[in-house]
């Protein structure tokens, strides 16, 4: 008989400050990839973070006795493909464009997830609340995508930037849909991430030749520094981190400090980088995150 899940306790003041700096961590992946990209190719960036980091996970599992399943090969090239092709199209996407609009259009993941599980998961319909939700999230993305929140030759913007981070969202809905649609839902969330991590490492090799420039641009401590705190730090030990949050405190309360992730990457641009914001932008944020809340409410029992 197996045991009883351990009980989950309310929010306390410890979990609120893991939660607040888990959050301003992950705000910053995409500022610390903005960063990274000066010092790396950036599609070379984002093989090498997948190379490290894997193994790092590798030693964390290992210690933690936690099973790789190689026996899961097949959803696990599937999914890994999907987090190559994410990474891919994000690094290149704060190549080219400002981590603010990068931020509101990446950040809209939630929004393509709730249509696409429209239609495969009879559980997960949309609502009228959740579709209020997606046109609120959706006017957000659009407001940026038509430029609104600015000039993108004169704020560091660009539609080719926007689309990368469009699509890398879209990509990023693909890969819960395939931890959900295949076996590996029944594996540790380190053991799916571990699978993301070693299939994308080859392929994004494969591919940095292909985005042309050089594969090192001006890497010195500095970007030494980058490159380590966002690959130990916001991908391995921010994962595990989050991981144990949610064991430990209630799902919900984890998930509503998600909400404020495309706030503070965005807040975290315009702050370290200066980027050009217009009176627009707290819109397009206000309506993203009160789209995201709807959509993710569930109807009471």
């Amino acid at each position: 008989m197996s045991p009883p899940p351990p009980l989950r306790r309310p929010l306390d003041m410890p979990g609120f400050w893991l939660l607040l700096g888990l959050s301003v961590m992950f705000g910053a992946n995409n500022l610390l990839i903005k960063l990274g990209n000066d010092g790396l190719q950036p599609v070379f960036f984002a093989a090498l973070r997948s190379c490290v980091a894997v193994v790092a996970l590798a030693g964390w599992m290992v210690w933690r006795r936690i099973r790789f399943r190689f026996d899961m090969w097949r959803p696990g090239l599937l999914i890994g493909a999907a987090f190559a092709t994410e990474f891919f199209f994000l690094f290149i996407a704060l190549d080219n464009t400002t981590v603010v609009r990068a931020s509101i259009i990446f950040y809209a993941m939630p929004l393509w997830l709730a249509v696409a599980a429209h239609f495969l998961f009879p559980g997960e319909r949309l609502t009228r609340m959740r579709a209020a939700g997606f046109l609120m999230g959706f006017a957000a993305v659009a407001l940026v995508m038509a430029g609104q929140l600015g000039d993108g030759a004169s704020d560091g913007g660009s539609l080719s930037g926007d689309l990368a981070a469009l699509f890398a969202g879209m990509c990023w809905a693909a890969i819960v849909l395939c931890a959900r649609l295949t076996r590996l839902q029944t594996v540790q969330p380190e053991t799916q991430l571990f699978w993301q991590l070693l299939v994308s490492a080859p392929i994004l090799l494969a591919l940095a030749p292909l985005y042309g420039g050089d594969l090192v641009r001006d890497f010195d401590g500095f970007q030494l520094a980058i490159f380590l705190i966002h690959t130990l730090g916001a991908v391995t030990a921010g994962f595990v981190l989050w991981f144990w949050l949610l064991l430990r405190y209630p799902a919900s309360s984890v998930a509503s400090f998600s909400f404020v992730t495309p706030v503070l990457s965005a807040l975290l641009g315009w702050l370290v980088l200066d980027e050009a914001v217009s009176v627009l932008t707290p819109v397009a944020l206000a309506l993203l995150v009160g789209g995201l809340v709807l959509i993710n409410r569930r109807p009471k029992a």
